[in-house]
């Protein structure tokens, strides 16, 4: 069935359920209650952060309290990359599971002299943004923003701030022309303020370049300096390293750790080649020269299938830009997911990693690889007893393998459409009405998966139910509920199934069915939906959310 990324008739839907359901005995179940595992994505699901780079800075209006900012760019265009805004999100260090819109930060639609910046009256489109401290002497603090503006002449440009939530105003603009900004740093720019304050810059698309910058300006080549070219050697150049992208830099202890867009091996993992991951390369000095050191997450999120075979359990392509930071002792991953059937809605994602660090001369880093799944910062797992969006799928697999054509993804089965939420998105950010994504498209032989629920709260019950919130679209089928894998072949294990029928009116129901053998489970463990009717390619119903009860 072929689902437009619109959905307008479903969007309604939503709308209508969000805050009232009817089950099929006709009972009303009502769904405000604040989510205390929001699971991942992180943000909202309404909200579209792709790109992010995650620091975390002392909060200007609570002195001596920090908070995790997210800069990212903004995926508003909707029919293509990024928006002409930027905007911030942030957290307590103490609760990353409500993060709080701080707002936009910067937009480029005036010269130096205050004159619109095109003859259209339009912003520059921001692509993957940087951000850098410098503290001074005093103690004053300056934040400097690297926007990636590709416009002509501009794509240098930075902007600087005296609080981390901005605003950020430009501050190299071209003495000899008022539409042009003094610069070297192009593509994906990242900026890193070393411990002796020197400052170095990195930047490049399918190769890599970095260069130590000038503390008096933070966007030209210090004098005296040259810029260094292949840094590591790009996406066509011999070796592992195959560089594409998102330059992101960090120091740990006395290594120097360079994370970017990869482009992996044709056959790699049993899998097509593909820009969709992130790497890491550490290095004793801030230019170089680096050592491979491995995938820090993978945006497929490869598994086996039934046969055991190598599969993207998600979107089978994309990209993805991030990077690494430590949290409370915490290390995570910060990278993005593609929804919908192209990849201009791309959605904030986090997994907690592990980094150790051999000091020294010639020392090792070594980062463990993320999981992609649905906890998010939620550790212990998801609650079962909240109501979460089907959109927090992590694994959503049809019965032939996704198709890539760039920037298009034509599913055969399940997948996570795009949604943007309504009027009161900013009021009620985690509100069903705007936290949702729908899972569309499940045709027979689709799997969508959640890793992982926590059940140590319906231990031991016999009583449990699962409310699925769905939309029947006219096909006799079967949902089969299963935990810990979708085949019974890998140990998945039957919970209960739900039965569709063609004659079922098509508007949001809730199935409830009974689930005894769930009270037999404790801790954490995925939970997979699978697909199946005699119908083939045609879709027997969209999911919208669940609760366990």
């Amino acid at each position: 069935m072929n689902h437009s990324k619109g959905l307008s008739w479903l969007a309604m839907a939503i709308a209508c359920c969000a805050t009232v359901t009817m089950s099929c005995s006709g009972q009303a179940q009502s769904q405000e209650k604040e989510l205390m595992t929001v699971g991942n994505p992180y943000l909202p699901l309404w909200e579209h952060i792709p790109d992010g780079e995650p620091y975390v800075f002392e909060d200007p209006d609570n002195p001596g309290q920090y908070r995790v900012y997210i800069y990212g760019s903004h995926d508003s265009m909707i029919s293509g990359y990024c928006g002409r805004e930027l905007v911030v999100w942030s957290a307590s260090v103490n609760d990353l599971i409500h993060w709080r819109y701080d707002g936009e930060i910067l937009k480029v639609d005036k010269n130096a002299n205050g004159q619109p910046i095109s003859r259209n009256g339009q912003a520059d489109v921001l692509y993957a943004p940087d951000v850098t401290l410098v503290t001074a002497p005093d103690g004053t603090k300056t934040y400097y923003l690297y926007p990636n503006d590709q416009a002509g002449g501009r794509n240098g440009l930075i902007a600087k701030s005296s609080r981390p939530d901005g605003p950020f105003e430009v501050c190299n603009w071209s003495k000899s022309n008022p539409n042009l900004a003094d610069g070297v740093l192009a593509f994906d720019p990242a900026v890193f303020v070393d411990d002796d304050g020197r400052v170095y810059g990195y930047w490049g698309f399918e190769r890599s370049y970095a260069a130590e910058l000038d503390p008096a300006t933070m966007a030209t080549v210090k004098p005296g300096t040259q810029i260094v070219e292949d840094m590591v050697p790009g996406r066509y150049m011999d070796g592992v390293f195959k560089f594409f992208e998102a330059s992101s830099i960090r120091k740990i202890q006395d290594k120097y750790v360079f994370i970017y867009s990869r482009f992996t091996l044709e056959g790699e993992f049993g899998l097509p080649s593909s820009n969709y991951t992130l790497a890491y390369a550490y290095s004793d000095n801030p230019l170089g020269p680096w050592t491979y050191g491995g995938t820090v997450i993978d945006g497929r999120g490869r598994e086996v299938n039934e046969k055991g075979e190598p599969i993207a359990s998600a979107t089978i392509d994309g990209n993805t830009h991030g990077g690494i930071c430590e949290i409370n002792g915490q290390w995570y991953v910060f990278y993005h997911r593609q929804t919908g059937t192209d990849e201009y809605a791309r959605q904030a994602m986090v997994a907690p990693i592990t980094v150790k660090v051999t000091p020294g001369p010639g020392g090792k880093v070594e980062i463990s690889e993320g999981e992609y799944n649905s906890e998010g910062f939620s550790l212990g797992g998801l609650d079962p007893l909240e109501r979460h969006s089907a959109g927090l799928a992590c694994w959503y697999t049809g019965p032939k393998p996704a198709i890539h054509e760039w920037p298009n993804n034509i599913f055969s089965g399940s997948y996570v459409a795009s949604a943007y939420g309504t009027d009161s998105k900013f009021d009620k950010p985690y509100d069903l009405v705007n936290n949702t994504n729908p899972v569309v498209n499940n045709t027979d032989g689709s799997i969508v998966g959640y890793k992982y629920f926590n059940f140590d709260a319906t231990k031991g019950r016999s009583d449990v139910s699962l409310l699925l919130n769905l939309v029947p679209e006219g096909v006799d089928g079967t949902i089969t509920i299963l935990a810990d894998r979708p085949w019974t072949s890998h140990g998945g294990k039957v919970l209960g199934k739900i039965e569709l029928k063609s004659s079922m009116v098509q508007q949001p129901t809730e199935m409830d069915v009974k689930l005894p053998e769930l009270g037999k489970l404790t801790g954490k463990h995925a939970i997979y939906f699978t697909f199946s009717s005699n119908t083939k390619e045609k879709s027997l119903c969209t999911l919208l959310d669940f609760v366990f009860k």
